[in-house]
């Protein structure tokens, strides 16, 4: 399994294809794995590099406090450079769509096109949102709660259920709820990743050219992202993949892929 190492920490991460760089970034309780359905098809036309985040698999679960976006963000952009090959094409799925804008705003230099597929995040009030927060609320710590009490199927089973509806858990191929299982522990990390909400400053400084990607059966709150999203980043492109809810890259990958790789054709 190749590695990089990113600010004295080894980044794994799998690869596949030939050509110019397209690097993914997984969500929450994800890893590498997660794009086991875009490697090949996205490797026919681009060499095609899907990271494991700092602390989930197959890196071990530590609580140093270093699970942050921030930290995430600064690896990607570390990776990017470390691949000496210009600007690259990104995708962030969920959290990885958020710490994929943030590379896009803070390190534009590093990007040739973006692409978000269902950003996780909140909106602060520019955006029609609500005052922040600050520490992970609601699903997200109920689910890292039950976790640390040792109820790890009940953890995944509360996320599962926040993205995807009632019963999401069950409904998972069983590779899948291996994924969320190895990375169970990270969401103690998440509850307090200092998560900044998305404002309408920071869509516009967004420069490389975008493409929102939402499923057609998703959450309102997927959408309520999206929508806010799409009005301020300049250009901005939208697709929604059919039969497919927040884990479109699963539900329906063949239709994810297109739309991919359609995008990236013109950019």
């Amino acid at each position: 399994m190749p590695t990089m190492t990113v600010d004295g920490h080894d980044l794994s991460y799998a690869e596949s294809g030939a050509g110019e760089p397209l690097v993914l970034v997984h969500g929450t309780l994800g890893d590498q794995r997660s794009w086991a359905a875009q490697m090949q098809p996205l490797g026919t036309q681009y060499h095609v590099l899907a990271l494991s985040m700092r602390h989930c698999w197959p890196g071990r679960w530590e609580d140093d406090g270093d699970f942050t976006i921030d930290r995430h963000v600064a690896d990607v952009a570390g990776f990017i450079r470390g691949l000496g090959a210009g600007p690259v094409r990104l995708v962030g799925h969920s959290r990885g769509g958020h710490i994929a804008f943030r590379v896009a705003e803070r390190h534009p230099d590093l990007i040739r096109a973006l692409i978000l597929a269902e950003p996780g995040g909140e909106l602060d009030e520019s955006l029609g949102g609500k005052p922040a927060a600050g520490q992970q609320a609601g699903a997200f710590a109920q689910g890292a709660a039950l976790v640390e009490a040792g109820d790890i199927e009940g953890g995944l089973r509360r996320i599962a259920e926040h993205t995807g509806g009632p019963g999401a858990w069950e409904r998972r191929p069983e590779e899948r709820r291996l994924i969320s299982r190895d990375n169970a522990r990270t969401l103690l990390g998440q509850r307090d990743e200092k998560r900044k909400p998305y404002s309408r400053a920071a869509a516009a400084a967004i420069r490389a050219p975008t493409l929102l990607v939402v499923g057609a059966r998703t959450l309102p709150n997927f959408v309520a992202n999206a929508d806010a999203l799409e009005r301020h980043i300049r250009g901005c492109q939208r697709v929604s993949i059919p039969d497919a809810a927040h884990s479109m890259n699963y539900d329906n990958p063949a239709a994810f892929n297109a739309a991919v790789l359609a995008f990236l054709e013109r950019h």
